[in-house]
């Protein structure tokens, strides 16, 4: 039966190539359908790489906002502890200025260490006592240390003087210290810093 027999053969050789063929196609197909999957997944990398950097930016400016407003902050904090440390200085020669009676005007004053030193010049001893008592009943102040009263000059008559007494920045209680003390007004002259120079009365 070779006719039989060639027949089958044929069939198998169809069968074959036709599996082959199929298998190309699928392998074909599973190609075309991975390329296609691995070219979505790297385009979805592609774009949440570029949402990072976007966010990385954000960061970074937020990072940088934050170090600027820390600044800013650190800044208005320094200057709110100035303004505060100058309030007592201030203060306490506006004290002065207030005490210093006519006829007397300082020449130099210091403050520091919670002492106040200064020196000044009268047209008379009562002048320079009217002022010793301004400052020994005024509630910031303690008992003042007078140096010395010296005459410096006959025309016209003026007296040279020196003290020093502690001070606070808080007011005595009314009858620690004599507070209550009448004062005169006067007009004050060049201040800097905590020294004071040329202050007068007259």
């Amino acid at each position: 039966m070779p006719g039989g027999a060639g027949g089958t053969g044929n069939l198998n050789n169809v069968l074959a190539i036709g599996l082959s063929l199929l298998g190309i196609l699928l392998a074909g197909g599973y190609y075309f359908y991975y390329s296609r999957e691995y070219a979505d997944a790297e385009d979805r990398l592609n774009t949440r790489k570029q949402e990072a950097q976007k966010l990385e930016k954000v960061i970074k400016d937020v990072e940088d906002f934050q170090a600027q407003k820390d600044n800013l902050q650190k800044r208005i904090d320094l200057i709110n502890q100035l303004k505060q440390n100058q309030k007592g200085p201030v203060r306490i020669m506006d004290q002065i200025s207030r005490d210093l009676p006519d006829l007397v005007w300082l020449d130099h004053m210091m403050i520091s260490a919670g002492s106040i030193k200064l020196t000044g010049r009268g047209l008379n001893p009562n002048a320079i006592a009217l002022f010793v008592a301004n400052i020994k009943n005024d509630p910031y102040f303690d008992e003042p240390n007078v140096g010395s009263v010296t005459q410096t000059s006959v025309q016209p008559l003026v007296y040279t003087f020196d003290m020093d007494f502690p001070f606070s920045y808080t007011p005595k209680a009314p009858g620690a210290g004599g507070a209550g003390a009448a004062t005169t007004t006067n007009t004050a002259g060049t201040t800097a810093g905590t020294t004071t120079t040329g202050t007068a009365k007259k």
